[in-house]
């Protein structure tokens, strides 16, 4: 019988993703426990330290059973939103979180060849969204750790389809007033979308209105977004919306996900929006806790810790002493509490800190003044 030849082995193939998909580096949560697995005091997430609001969770108990789709359209949640704001509900659309929308912003305005701009230290979601679609991310010089209206527009070109702006900026805390929104927004091309990303705008106080809004209710070319997983204590629930004209609108409803937003989700966010006590609690809560905690580290600037100005409720400080970000955060972490040091994001000097409790925050001062005078 003659011997059976057996061919070498052939590589073995796999589905390739696309370049654009391979170049992404995924989004890292903040995180609660220690390197050695403990469960720490979580204040890297910028989740409300008060919770949720009562009536929320009340409502939570009630929604719908889950052996129903919710409804697919969000239509009584979009009507509570408008009330509240002012919006035709026709002009809202809601999400998993805002950011889905900052995701199909620019799936459905940019794609291969096309640029995505923002701000360097701006939210990290603006690279993935970009490069999810297959555009070029572009990232302005900042001014200070913030905004530059110039520089973003000296970037902007025949390839921007996409313009992502998050005011207050997250890490950073920083803010740009409504004359520097406007007047960004008057300088872009008609065809390119501005996106402003105001997951934070509740904890603004009323004079700081960027007018974002007003534009998104005006302009054809601009998208608000926000979120209820911020003031409104419902990050677990995941749920955000966005408002701009009625194009942006049906484009983004077009290619969200169906039944994106659960029962659950959508009873606690309509409760949470007539809670406004709650919101209003939460607020003057992260004024004065956050103007106190500044008041602590600019104390203590001999020691090279410097706070960046906060319009959110974190405060990014910045360690250019012998006390370095790493060591505070570890050292905050030894002492049960969980912050976000930002070295992927070109922060390696900064750590961003929740705003958290009363007691939480004087804690956490006395850590660091603690560590600081240690390392001198």
């Amino acid at each position: 019988m003659s011997e059976q030849k057996i061919s070498p082995a052939q590589p073995a193939k796999a589905p390739m993703p696309k370049p654009w998909i391979a170049a992404i580096h995924a989004y890292v949560p903040g995180k609660s426990r220690s390197a050695d697995g403990r469960e720490l005091i979580k204040l890297s997430a910028n989740e409300n330290p008060l919770g949720t609001s009562p009536a929320a969770l009340e409502a939570r108990k009630a929604a719908p059973q889950p052996d129903r789709y919710p409804d697919p359209d969000s239509v009584a949640l979009r009507e509570a939103l408008g009330a509240l704001n002012g919006i035709p509900a026709d002009r809202i659309v809601c999400g998993t979180g805002s950011d889905e929308l900052l995701n199909l912003a620019a799936q459905a305005y940019a794609g291969v060849g096309d640029e995505v701009l923002y701000v360097r230290y701006g939210f990290s979601v603006y690279d993935i969204a970009a490069r999810r679609c297959g555009a070029t991310p572009v990232v302005a010089p900042d001014l200070d750790y913030g905004t530059d209206v110039d520089a973003l527009l000296a970037l902007v070109n025949e390839k921007t389809r996409v313009v992502f702006l998050a005011n207050p900026n997250n890490p950073t805390g920083s803010y740009l007033p409504k004359g520097e929104i406007a007047r960004l927004h008057a300088a872009l091309p008609a065809d390119v979308l501005f996106v402003i990303d105001q997951a934070y705008a509740e904890y603004l106080t009323p004079e700081d209105d960027d007018g974002g809004l007003a534009l998104a209710a005006s302009a054809p070319n601009v998208l608000v977004t926000r979120t209820f997983s911020k003031i409104y204590g419902l990050a677990g629930d995941r749920i955000g919306w966005g408002t701009g004209s009625a194009e942006i609108v049906s484009m983004l409803n077009r290619i969200r996900g169906p039944f994106n937003l659960s029962g659950v989700a959508q009873a606690a966010a309509i409760a949470g929006l007539a809670d406004q006590d709650f919101v209003e609690h939460s607020r003057q809560h992260n004024l004065v806790e956050r103007a106190r905690f500044v008041s602590v580290l600019e104390s203590l600037g001999n020691h090279g810790l410097r706070p960046l100005p906060s319009k959110a409720n974190f405060v990014l400080t910045l360690f250019e002493g012998k006390l370095t970000a790493q060591m505070a955060h570890d050292g905050l972490a030894e002492r049960g509490y969980a912050t976000r040091w930002l070295p992927g994001q070109g922060l390696p000097q900064g750590l961003r800190i929740t705003i958290g409790t009363t007691e939480q925050m004087t804690e956490i001062a006395a850590i660091l003044r603690e560590l600081a005078e240690a390392a001198r």
